[in-house]
This record gives C-alpha cells, structure tokens and sequence, in this order.
C-alpha cells in the first residue's frame, strides 16, 4: 500500500478528491438555481453528481489496475517461430548459392516480415 503514498499516487488522489468536492458544489449550486426559477438548471442538477460518480469510479479502476499489475509477470511472452520459417530459411540457403544478392535481399524482406508480425 506504500505504492499509493508516492507523489504521482497522492496527486491523483487529491485531484479525485477535488474533482468530487467541485462537481458535488456545481450540483448543489445548480439545484438553488433551480429553485430560483431557473428550469434548465434542474438537468444540471443531476448531471454535476454523475460526473462525481464517474471521478469516483475512474479512480478505483486506477486503483485496482496498478493493484492487479503485481500479480503479472514482468517478463515479455516469448514469440515462437512458424513452422513455415525453417522452410523459408532453406530456400533462401538455395538461392544463396545460385545468387547470393537476390538471397541477400530475400533475407531483408523477411526480416521485414517478422518486424511487421511482432506489432500487431
């Protein structure tokens, strides 16, 4: 729980807390307007407490994504090879011996390919 007294962790929580406080007083100041005369106001009045809400809501989720990162392993996944690449390998060995610049660029285009799979 530590990890949420850092300097990061204690601005997200008093800007939540202000976010609440200022959008709970909007309503509060919306709904005397209201009462005043003011008809449109009555909206406001119930839309200033649903954004609290979903400041609230938000900031949990924030919470309980940083809490649910400790049980993931840090270490990356590792990407296995196709079963086609071996075969690619082979051929590019054959035309590396019939002609090594067009094997050259054929290496350079399935590095290319590989790159280009390891994105998405």
């Amino acid at each position: 729980m530590r990890r949420f007294l850092t300097p990061g962790w204690l601005g997200l929580h008093a800007i939540a807390v202000v976010l609440c406080c200022s959008f709970l007083g909007f309503g509060w100041w919306q709904y005397d307007r209201a009462q005043a005369g003011n008809d449109r106001s009555w909206a406001y009045t119930f839309e200033w407490p649903v954004f609290s809400i979903f400041v609230i809501v938000m900031w949990v989720k924030m919470i309980r994504d940083e809490l649910a990162e400790d049980g993931k392993p840090k270490t990356p996944k590792t990407i296995e090879e196709p079963a086609e690449a071996a075969v690619k390998r082979e051929i590019i060995r054959q035309q590396e011996q019939e002609d090594p610049a067009l094997a050259a660029y054929n290496r350079y285009l399935a590095r290319l390919n590989s790159e280009s799979h390891r994105r998405d």
